[in-house]
């Protein structure tokens, strides 16, 4: 498939592993796969100083680059550019949207949504009004630039796929798709950590004491969560020994909910009964041991480019009921009871679908444990590495 001529390829992994989130983990798979798969090619990997010594490599075919700069900057526009010159690279890959105007060298670029573009809202940034329509114009310039100069895009859904190509009015064929995987939450001694640990001391801890249906992930306004809260209120009334259990680092997005989950009377700081809880980060293996006892899985997003966290629910063999919105028919298949999410009527008649019918909830973990086979960071990492073949053996 390649040429006999060794390659220097970069990736821009300064959102590697926990620091970048959602984009960290997608940055980390696919470096770690990558340069695995691909014993032939030397690979340059840029870090910020928060996660330099977090990636291990042999200095021989894989070398690390310090890129002490932070994303969404002006100095990234301008010193990327430089440190990328600097390394003769014959290709880099920017796992996200944020590719320096000035690049100057043939790229890839991934697209996981255009949810700025769809959800242009003030809500979902910390920011001035102002300063941040100043930000979303200036969003839409570096992405439209990074779309149409790239020698490819990768999308992480045909669902993104197509968005990408409506809104940019580029050829189907300069864009690829390569699914995301489903990554084991507790690997190695956490594994072990979790077959001894004693589930109801764990529940307790976190105050978890009911039934309850779990969330995870973050809380963007596109998340919907104060919906989800609106729904539970109205379950509470026909399932009163329940919680909601809504798992994520506390931000400043948490901090709103919380905000409306108090308004409602469904939580109040310091209380031991409260029907939602927030416990904040939960370490994996504690986290796996909330999968496994959740009735269910919630997932009442408006938008997602590809949607991992439902998966990941799946693969820990809980049932999931999620919104139909964007890419989740695709991604979930028939593995999910589905709502409409503009619904608050559906929304609340299928969680309480899930909640009374325990056959279909059965029904519904063997489907997601089937599901979640398909998708695999080997298999992301080793399409990624077909789309670089592709660009540098090109010959026209």
């Amino acid at each position: 498939m390649r040429k006999n001529q060794k390659k220097r390829i970069g990736i821009d992994a300064r959102f590697y592993g926990p620091l970048g989130k959602g984009l960290g983990r997608y940055t980390q798979e696919i470096v770690d796969n990558v340069i695995n798969i691909d014993q032939e090619n030397e690979y340059i990997i840029f870090l910020c100083r928060e996660n330099f010594d977090e990636f291990v490599c042999d200095g021989q075919r894989v070398k690390k680059v310090l890129a002490d700069v932070r994303w969404y900057t002006f100095k990234e526009q301008v010193v990327m550019p430089f440190l990328i010159l600097k390394q003769r690279l014959d290709l880099i890959h920017y796992p996200h949207f944020n590719v320096p105007i000035l690049t100057p060298i043939k790229y890839v670029v991934t697209i996981h949504d255009l949810i700025l573009t769809k959800f242009p809202t003030v809500r979902a940034s910390t920011l001035s009004p102002f300063l941040y329509k100043l930000k979303n114009f200036l969003y839409k310039i570096v992405i439209s630039l990074a779309v149409k100069r790239a020698k490819k895009v990768i999308a992480v859904s045909e669902f993104t796929k197509s968005d990408i190509r409506d809104k940019f009015k580029i050829k189907a064929d300069k864009i690829a798709v390569t699914y995301e995987g489903v990554a084991n939450l507790a690997k190695g001694r956490d594994s072990l950590f979790v077959s001894k640990i004693d589930d109801k001391k764990t529940l307790l801890e976190y105050n978890i004491y009911k039934k309850y249906l779990l969330y995870v992930g973050n809380a963007y306004p596109h998340k919907n969560l104060e919906g989800l809260l609106s729904v539970f209120k109205k379950i509470l009334r026909n399932y009163n020994d329940m919680h909601l259990v809504l798992v994520g680092k506390e931000d400043y997005f948490y901090e709103r909910v919380k905000k409306e989950a108090q308004n409602l009377k469904l939580w109040q700081a310091n209380a031991s009964d409260n029907p939602v809880i927030f416990p904040g980060y939960v370490p994996d293996a504690e986290l796996e041991v909330i999968y496994k006892k959740a009735l269910a899985y919630v997932f009442p997003s408006y938008y997602e480019g590809f949607g991992l966290p439902p998966l990941e629910a799946m693969a820990k063999k809980c049932a999931v009921v999620s919104s139909r919105q964007s890419s989740m028919p695709e991604i979930l298949q028939d593995a999910a009871l589905y709502f409409n999410p503009h619904d608050l009527v559906d929304m609340q008649a299928k969680i309480e679908k899930i909640i009374s019918d325990e056959k279909l909830r059965e029904t519904l973990k063997e489907k997601g444990s089937l599901l979640v086979k398909k998708y695999s960071w080997w298999e992301c990492a080793r399409q990624t590495l077909e789309v670089y073949d592709k660009i540098l053996n090109k010959t026209n």
